[in-house]
């Protein structure tokens, strides 16, 4: 099984939100390009595969980081 990578991936993560109990997260990142996105992650710490996504919101593109926080609460 291979392991998914976070939005390092896809350009500069700006900010990293994890909810309570570390399993869940949200990632804001920069595009090389110079728009912004969000993806949404889990991970499971008992079979210590990492993070992988679950939202699959990373084609969402967006002007800047506020707007992509904005979408990321409404998704």
């Amino acid at each position: 099984m291979s392991l998914y990578r976070r939005s390092t991936e896809m350009g500069r993560v700006v900010r990293s939100i994890n909810a309570t109990g570390d399993m869940r997260c949200v990632d804001i990142f920069e595009r090389p390009d110079g728009n912004f996105g969000f993806e949404e992650y889990r991970r499971d710490p008992e079979t210590a595969e990492g993070w992988f996504p679950i939202g699959f919101h990373y084609g969402i593109v967006c002007a800047d980081a506020e707007e992509a926080m904005r979408r990321a609460k409404t998704a």
